[in-house]
């Protein structure tokens, strides 16, 4: 699987920025992709999940109510809308899929990750 970012950028302080993750590949076993960000000298947090089935929604609860991640299929592409941007969501975005083949119950056994490039979000004060 292959991810490619895009709609990184610098904003200010209120702004909004809508990114884009287009997956390439194996996409048909692609089990939920999402977003994750990781600011200079922090490890790499959770953003935002999606799955593929019913596309149930995850959060950080730091993004909640601002961010919204969503998906067409069609396109094998996921979103992240970023609004109500602060400076402390500056980072670089990371997309990320996960795949399955074989599932016991509702835990995959041989899951996949994947991570795009990244891509740059600035936010000014």
């Amino acid at each position: 699987v292959q991810l490619v970012e895009s709609g990184g950028g610098l904003v200010q302080a209120g702004g909004s920025l809508r990114l884009s993750c287009a997956a390439s590949g194996r996409t048909a076993i692609i089990d939920n992709m999402g977003w994750y960000r990781q600011a200079p000298g922090v490890q790499r947090e959770l953003v935002a999940t999606i799955t593929s089935g019913r596309g149930t929604t995850n959060y950080a609860d730091s993004v909640k109510g601002r961010f919204t991640i969503s998906r067409d299929n069609a396109e094998n592409t996921i979103f992240l809308q970023m609004n109500s941007l602060k400076s402390e969501d500056t980072a670089v975005y990371y997309c990320h899929a996960q795949t399955c083949t074989h599932f016991n119950g509702p835990k995959c056994v041989d899951e996949e990750n994947y991570w795009g490039q990244g891509t740059q979000v600035t936010v000014s004060s």
